[in-house]
């Protein structure tokens, strides 16, 4: 699903439609005239990342992966 954005000639109306990119685009508004609409384009919003840890979340490293026991501490 899709929200397009349409004005209409007759009232000037502009407003939104969810509708299937699949369909048709919308020919009468619907503010009771019956008027012409036209689709346009907007700018849309993209892509909003909401929460914290995004990188943390989608890149943390395995934790099962092992590591070298040796320390480095000198000792034998």
């Amino acid at each position: 699903m899709a929200t397009y954005d349409y004005h209409c000639n007759t009232c000037g109306k502009d407003f939104e439609h969810v509708q299937s990119m699949k369909d048709d685009a919308l020919t009468e508004c619907l503010c009771g005239k019956k008027g012409s609409v036209e689709r346009r384009i907007s700018a849309s919003a993209g892509i909003i990342f909401k929460g914290s840890g995004f990188y943390v979340t989608d890149y943390k490293k395995d934790s099962s992966t092992p590591t070298s026991g040796n320390s480095g501490s000198g000792t034998t």
